[in-house]
């Protein structure tokens, strides 16, 4: 059994159920279970969350990308860093990436004020932080690799003579 075809169709909906997945894999539904708990006990998966397409909802969600530099002495490393950032409740994702800079933030709050004020009163302050660029999400058109919207666009490209 291939633990990656289960992480996969769980990927691409999480609600398939294990007798969904045994149908699609043939493989019993015992055993589709079993490798589940087992990637769940691993820390494989960990957890199970819808994707929201928040511009069909009326009530107002910002959400930013912040680019953050920093600067490491000997006692503290990226980890450490990561560490801090990672228990405030607004950052929605935090990855170290290669490049001009070296964090992605995703942050989420209730309005623009809200969220400049997390990044200007919790993040900019940390010392080992020297620079952040807020870029605030305007329209997301595909989030963990599901399209947004409202499914009525032509996807054909244009084509003139």
């Amino acid at each position: 059994m291939s633990e990656r075809e289960v992480l996969e169709l769980l990927r691409e909906n999480a609600r398939y159920s294990a007798e969904d997945i045994a149908r699609m894999t043939d493989l019993e539904e015992s055993e589709v279970e079993a490798a589940i708990e087992e990637l769940e006990a691993a820390g494989v998966i960990r957890g199970y969350r819808a994707v929201v397409d928040w511009d069909a909802l009326e009530e107002e969600t910002v959400r930013a990308e912040v680019e953050l530099n920093v600067e490491l002495d000997r006692e503290t490393g990226y980890d450490d860093i990561a560490q801090r950032l990672v228990r405030f409740p607004e950052v929605t994702a935090l990855r170290l990436v290669s490049g001009d800079y070296d964090f992605d933030m995703e942050i989420e709050g209730d309005s623009i004020r809200e969220v400049s004020q997390f990044i200007s009163e919790k993040v900019a302050p940390v010392p080992e932080i020297t620079q952040t660029v807020t870029h605030y999400v305007m329209t997301s058109y595909k989030e963990q690799g599901i399209e947004l919207g409202d499914g009525e666009e032509d996807d054909r490209l244009s084509f003139s003579p």
